[in-house]
C-alpha cells in the first residue's frame, strides 16, 4: 500500500468517527429534547432545565461536528434514519418515568464521550490536531453531563 493510499484510508477513519459522533449527538439531542417536553414528577423543574441545557449544547455541537466533517470533504446524509444506522445511541421507545430518562441520558453521555475519545485517537494518528482538540473538548462536556445526570440518581 502506498503512502497516499494509507493517508486516504486513515482520513476515512477520521471521517467515519466524525460521522458516528455527529449521528450520536443528533440522536441524543432529540432524545433530551423529547425528555424535556415530557418529564413529570417531583424533580420536574430541575430536570426540565437540565434536559434543555443538554439539548441546547448538543444542537450547537451538531453543527461543529458537521462542519468538521464537511471540511474533510465529506457529504452528510442528515436523515435520522441514516444516523440511526451508525449510532450506538437509540431513540427512546415511548413514555418512560423521569428516573429512566436520567439513566438513559447518562448512558448516552458516556457513549458520546467514548465515541469522541476514539475520534481524538484516530485524529491524533494522522496529526489532525483540530479534530482531536474538538473531540477531547466535547468528550469533557459529555463527561460532565453524565456526572450531573448520575448525581440525580443517587440516594
Amino acid at each position: 500500500m502506498s503512502t497516499a493510499e494509507k493517508i486516504v484510508r486513515i482520513n476515512a477513519g477520521v471521517s467515519k468517527c466524525l460521522l458516528v459522533a455527529l449521528a450520536e449527538t443528533t440522536i441524543a439531542t432529540l432524545k433530551s429534547q423529547n425528555y424535556h417536553w415530557n418529564v413529570t414528577g417531583p424533580m420536574f423543574g430541575s430536570l426540565h432545565a437540565l434536559f434543555q441545557e443538554i439539548y441546547e449544547d448538543h444542537f450547537e455541537a451538531q453543527d461543529l461536528l458537521a462542519e468538521r466533517l464537511r471540511a474533510q470533504g465529506e457529504h452528510i446524509d442528515g436523515r435520522y434514519s441514516e444516523f440511526l444506522k451508525v449510532s450506538a445511541i437509540h431513540e427512546c421507545p415511548g413514555k418512560i418515568p423521569a428516573l429512566k430518562m436520567l439513566s438513559n441520558l447518562a448512558d448516552d453521555q458516556r457513549m458520546l464521550s467514548d465515541s469522541l475519545k476514539k475520534l481524538a485517537k484516530v485524529a491524533d494518528e494522522i496529526g489532525d490536531v483540530v479534530t482531536s482538540d474538538m473531540a477531547i473538548q466535547r468528550a469533557g462536556i459529555h463527561n460532565k453531563f453524565e456526572w450531573m445526570l448520575r448525581a440525580h440518581l443517587q440516594n
